[in-house]
């Protein structure tokens, strides 16, 4: 049976999509995860839910403990982590409520660690390399698990991480847009990073919810804004994540 991490975001801190579900509390040397994790058996995948944020949102993103998350999910044993985010589109054919398959990241936070390597151990480099730093494997069943559903999706995109919790101005946001980014949240790129450390294979589905701040004929992104469509899309994004470890072999 193969293990998958499944990491929720805004929007998603209570999913159940098990029968028979089990709660498993874990302790790491960097701390508590942000979450329990819920776990059961979807087709031929023993999966662990955990809450990004939290099950009652309570954890910002800089506070999230990105490094107790990801360990604790490495010694669970999982093989694969699927993560889903919020984010704001920086591009006019990202609609809201589209689904983006991220592969590349902009890391514009500041105040986070987002590496296990604190020390060189015995003078042993690690520059982990980053070039690529999703799974093209999880990101294709992704990608035909969406044109299976006929999801609207986008088969790639490049997400910038901002530290938050605010959200960008009008200038920031244009200068994201000319950076390249095409979408934006608040914590994709410090969880990638360090599931990259781990050697764990990682994917992250972008749902798009918002404008962020750069278009003038619309309103600037709110929080209640954002959980609006991101309700709307809750179904959409558990029925992809059924659908997908239905059938997944690893």
């Amino acid at each position: 049976m193969v293990k998958i991490g499944f990491i929720g975001g805004s929007g998603l801190d209570k999913l159940n999509i098990f029968q028979d579900v089990k709660e498993i509390h874990a302790t790491t040397p960097y701390g508590l995860p942000s979450s329990s994790f819920f776990t059961g058996t979807v087709g031929n995948c023993e999966v662990f839910i955990l809450s990004r944020h939290a099950r009652d949102h309570s954890i910002p993103p800089t506070q999230v403990n990105y490094r107790a998350n990801i360990f604790a999910l490495k010694e669970l044993g999982c093989q694969f982590i699927f993560a889903t985010t919020a984010c704001g589109s920086l591009r006019e054919d990202i609609r809201r409520g589209d689904f983006v398959i991220l592969d590349q990241f902009i890391d514009f936070t500041r105040l986070r660690i987002n590496t296990f390597f604190d020390h060189f151990e015995g003078g042993k480099v690690s520059h982990t390399p980053m070039a690529d730093p999703f799974s093209e494997q999880l990101r294709s069943v992704l990608i035909e698990g969406c044109k299976e559903l006929g999801l609207s999706y986008h088969p790639k995109g490049t997400l910038v991480t901002i530290e938050g919790p605010r959200f960008s101005t009008r200038a920031e946001s244009n200068m994201f847009r000319i950076l390249g980014a095409d979408v934006i949240n608040m914590s994709i790129a410090t969880e990638t990073s360090l599931a990259k450390e781990a050697g764990i294979p990682y994917a992250a589905v972008a749902l798009s919810t918002d404008y962020d701040s750069w278009k003038h004929d619309e309103e600037p992104v709110t929080w209640d804004d954002i959980l609006v469509v991101f309700n709307k899309n809750v179904s959409h994004v558990t029925n992809l994540f059924v659908h997908i470890l239905e059938t997944f072999k690893g």
